[in-house]
């Protein structure tokens, strides 16, 4: 039997390349192959490198920067770049370079806490309406309804316009503005799910709806719920840049980079560097999240695999 088995295997080369050990079989996993494809993605990894650049600079800013985000220098006002400040002073001869920094941390902080708010009270909301239907889901797609209605900044605004104007408020009102559409995007997945024949199985077998959610609905809904949220890191920041911009959300002397666009609105001409050092952080940040998004849409998405 041996001997056939390896004259089998002579004269058809192929077969054995389709037969893996047990061993390679393990070592395939969901995660391993998605890392493999972002490794692949060159704009994803240049994405990774935006954003780690951005961590270091905020966690590492008292370290990296000798000066104070608070500390005034009216002597050295509105300074080009050099050798001393690195990427200039603003009009209170503040230095750019720290204040970029120390806004790094805002930015970052507002855009995650923002998103998991939205992501969770989104990933709730969406899985009810999806999978219990009727007068449930008929409800809160009409809330979904009402919030998308409105253009997103609008909202924004008149959610700070009532509880104040706070980087914390203003956290709130960028995660309440964000939960639809993650509540839209995991109904429509869980819509899909809940009559495939692994579900109903579950529920043959008595199965309580909980249960089924946690280990069977939840688990393969991820992979849009994880794009999603990193596409909306970026969203979230531009839009806490909108709100300071606004003088809605963090407020003076805090460094957050859309009020320091709003305070050197006046000396576009004079100190242009005042405005585009802040502006160019929002851009590469925004565009660092977006690629990370793309590449882990490609990565999760079977159809871009093949």
């Amino acid at each position: 039997m041996q001997k056939e088995e390896k004259q089998q295997v002579a004269t058809n080369p192929s077969k054995k390349k389709h037969q893996m050990s047990s061993e390679e079989i393990e070592e395939t996993s969901p995660l391993k192959e998605t890392l493999q494809q972002l490794r692949k993605n060159r704009m994803a990894i240049t994405g990774f490198i935006i954003i780690i650049f951005f961590l270091i600079l905020g966690i590492f800013a008292p370290i990296l920067t000798p000066y104070g985000f608070e500390d005034q220098d009216p002597v050295n006002r509105l300074m080009t770049p050099s050798a001393e400040h690195w990427l200039g002073t603003d009009d209170l001869g503040r230095d750019i370079f720290t204040r970029i920094a120390y806004g790094a941390r805002i930015s970052l902080y507002v855009g995650f806490f923002a998103v998991i708010g939205a992501l969770i009270f989104g990933t709730l909301l969406g899985i009810c309406a999806g999978y219990f239907g009727r007068w449930i889901d008929m409800l809160i797609s009409r809330i979904f309804d009402i919030l998308l209605a409105f253009p997103s900044i609008l909202l924004a605004i008149a959610v700070v316009a009532i509880l104040g104007s706070s980087l914390e408020n203003a956290l709130i009102a960028i995660a309440i503005i964000n939960i639809p559409i993650f509540g839209r995007l995991v109904r429509s997945k869980v819509i899909s799910l809940r009559e495939e024949e692994y579900v109903l199985a579950a529920k043959a077998q008595g199965m309580k709806n909980g249960r089924i959610i946690l280990y069977h609905i939840l688990p393969n809904s991820l992979a849009p719920i994880i794009v999603q949220a990193t596409l909306g890191f970026g969203t979230a920041i531009l839009e806490a840049a909108a709100l300071g911009f606004l003088g809605l959300g963090a407020q003076p002397p805090t460094p957050e980079w859309g009020k320091m666009l709003a305070d050197s609105r006046d000396f576009l001409q004079l100190a242009p560097w005042t405005l585009i050092f802040p502006g160019v952080s929002i851009m590469l940040v925004v565009l660092g999240f977006n690629l990370i998004g793309d590449g882990l849409r490609d990565a999760l998405d079977p159809r871009m695999k093949n």
